[in-house]
């Protein structure tokens, strides 16, 4: 979860190198570093905390002319913050510098032969084993460089996303990859790497994606190999060309990328429709999904694997499913998913949600299913991730890059492309007919006024939001479609307020919960004007009764909650299906606000980070 960039060219690297860690710092934000180099000297800066600190340092540093350089913004792993774990971390000889992201897991066995061949270590990190063996390998077996780092990475097990370099013969970078994304930008005699592609936006458009076990030679003199770390098969380069555009990454004048993600959502679910929702001729166009229709026509059983919000937008994808085309549903946390055996059949679909399409338990568990025959199918962010290369086929959500760690805009346009292939599926099998399906279209098409309507109109959620900036806990409920959005919600106030929050099917409060609710009991309700409605009246009831504090989220127009409520957020009528969009919104805006009333980093919450590409 660590963020990668370095440089090899003809500029001066810091600057790029700066920036780029300023972009990934979504990654991780626990301490940063940087190496830069020249053909006879370098410099090598480390510090605990963001990178912000770390330019500051820099500034202090004599000026070189460097035109290599390789940057980290960590995520600690193993071993606590400090400025001796930070990365880069070098080998004993002070030749070989290395940045990594990913976990050894065997880092402890190989520290202990290297211990015994007379290596010292200083950190606490298995990042500064494996630079150790590569020296160790190069040493040796007396070869280059990239030959002793193809060597190490297969001794090594568990992920990996590395650049390496020669401070003593800078002439190249070593980058590879196993688990952990990497990018490559290619500049005119230059090469840029990141863990994504957003710290070099602004000096290229060009992308080539290493895939798990490829490792790349970048060059100074511009040139790029790419092999096989396995196999020693050369590769030849797939070149892509970035869309994301620079404005995209920045703030745009909003006091934080979270609040700017919650209003970008009507643009980001427009541009998820766009070219699919075809209203004017009574249907859905998914080109995946047309392509692979008999897949989904015969399919026994469809199982959705997940993790954090992708999770939750995966149960309003078994209510969708099941809804829509009648066929049995499973929502599967991909986490334990990966550590069962879990029963898949050959005619079973798995739908893989992430974000970021790096998710390391998300593709563990892809590979399982995939292994045992069943279609895999993606549904993520970022083209040219892991997940999509992985995945038989797929879709993309349009919602634009998501900087901010606690996710808004990707949530919403997750459940709008699970509408989307619900309603073509649902058009196929003839589980509805063409004029109801017309009619959720024609809605769905309107949601984004909606939401944009909504968003106008939320500045009570400010109000209601002092009354419960000190609060210790908070109850979230909501049946049916709005389950789900209860679970989001509870999620969103402890990502980035720090308030334990818990989110639970109203009816199970009588179960347990219910014992928690007293004056100082903060409960929201998502009561919207559908099914089971007079239920969660009387669950509303029930809190009241004991004083709980009540935040409901009802149709527009509710008259019977608001007389118990202590605040109400009203949302515009939509059809039940639509409402999990709709109704997280509100949720999203109140957790923001609380957060920022107490003082909290809303873009970067302590101890997580935007993208879980280790266990």
């Amino acid at each position: 979860m660590c963020g990668i960039v370095a440089y090899i060219g003809n500029k001066d690297p810091k600057p790029i190198i700066i920036g780029g860690l300023q972009r990934l710092e979504y990654r991780g934000y626990d301490s940063a570093g940087i190496l830069v180099c020249n053909n006879t000297e370098y410099q090598l800066t480390k510090i605990t905390g963001k990178v912000n600190a770390l330019s500051k340092m820099l500034e202090t540093k004599p000026n070189i002319a460097p035109h290599l350089g390789i940057g980290h913004t960590r995520w600690a792993t193993h071993g606590i913050p400090n400025d001796t774990n930070a990365h880069p971390h070098y080998s004993n000889s002070g030749k070989l510098y290395m940045v990594h992201n990913g976990i050894i897991e065997n880092y402890d066995s190989l520290k202990m032969e290297l211990i015994k061949r007379g290596y010292s270590f200083y950190s606490d990190t298995d990042s500064e084993v494996l630079v150790n063996l590569i020296e160790e390998i190069k040493v040796k077996e007396n070869v280059k460089l990239h030959k002793a780092v193809q060597l190490a990475l297969n001794q090594v097990v568990g992920a990996y996303g590395i650049v390496v370099c020669n401070t003593f013969n800078p002439k190249e970078l070593i980058v590879a990859r196993l688990g952990s994304p990497l990018a490559i930008g290619l500049g005119e005699s230059s090469f840029y790497v990141g863990s994504d592609a957003t710290p070099f936006l602004d000096h290229t458009r060009k992308v080539v994606y290493l895939e798990d076990n490829e490792m790349a030679v970048l060059s100074k003199n511009g040139k790029i190999n790419i092999k096989n770390i396995i196999s020693d098969e050369p590769i030849h380069p797939y070149i892509e060309e970035l869309q994301w555009s620079l404005n995209s990454i920045q703030k745009g004048g909003y006091r934080h990328f979270m609040l700017k993600e919650i209003h970008e959502q009507p643009k980001a679910i427009s541009d998820t429709l766009r070219g699919r929702l075809l209203v004017d001729k009574g249907t859905i166009q998914i080109n995946s999904v047309n392509e692979y229709k008999e897949k989904f026509l015969n399919a026994k059983r469809i199982v959705f694997v997940a993790c954090g919000t992708s999770w939750h937008a995966s149960l309003v994808g078994e209510y969708l499913f099941e809804y829509f085309i009648r066929i049995p549903v499973e929502v599967e946390y991909a986490s334990e998913f990966r550590y069962r055996d879990p029963i898949i059949e050959k005619d079973d679909i798995v739908i893989c949600i992430s974000q970021s399409g790096e998710t390391a338990d998300t593709l563990a568990a892809l590979k399982i299913a995939k292994e045992k025959g069943a279609f895999i199918y993606g549904i993520c962010n970022v083209v040219g991730s892991s997940i999509s290369r992985e995945t038989h086929s797929g879709i993309y959500t349009h919602a634009g890059p998501e900087i901010g760690v606690a996710s808004t805009k990707a949530f919403s346009t997750q459940i709008t492309v699970l509408i989307l292939i619900a309603l073509k599926l649902a058009e196929l099998k003839k589980t509805f007919d063409s004029r109801q399906l017309h009619d959720y279209q024609a809605e769905l098409s309107q949601i984004p006024e909606k939401i944009e309507k909504l968003i106008k109109t939320s500045s009570s959620i400010d109000e209601i939001a002092k009354n419960y900036s000190d609060s210790q806990n908070c109850i979230y409920l909501g049946r049916g479609f709005n389950f789900p959005v209860a679970l989001e919600g509870a999620l969103k106030l402890k990502e980035i307020s720090y308030i334990h929050a818990e989110g639970y099917p109203a009816a199970e409060m009588k179960h347990g919960p219910i014992a928690l609710i007293d004056k100082n009991m903060p409960v929201v309700v998502i009561a919207t004007k559908k099914t089971n409605y007079e239920k969660v009246v009387s669950n509303i009831q029930e809190i009241k009764s004991r004083e709980g504090k009540i935040i409901a989220i009802v149709s527009e127009g509710d008259e019977t909650v608001a007389k118990l409520a202590n605040h109400v957020i009203e949302i515009p009528n939509v059809s039940e299906c639509f409402t999990p969009i709709l109704a997280t919104i509100p949720l999203q805006l109140l957790s923001y606000q609380i957060a920022i009333n107490r003082g909290c980093n809303v873009d970067q919450p302590r101890n997580l980070a935007k993208s879980v590409t280790v266990e």
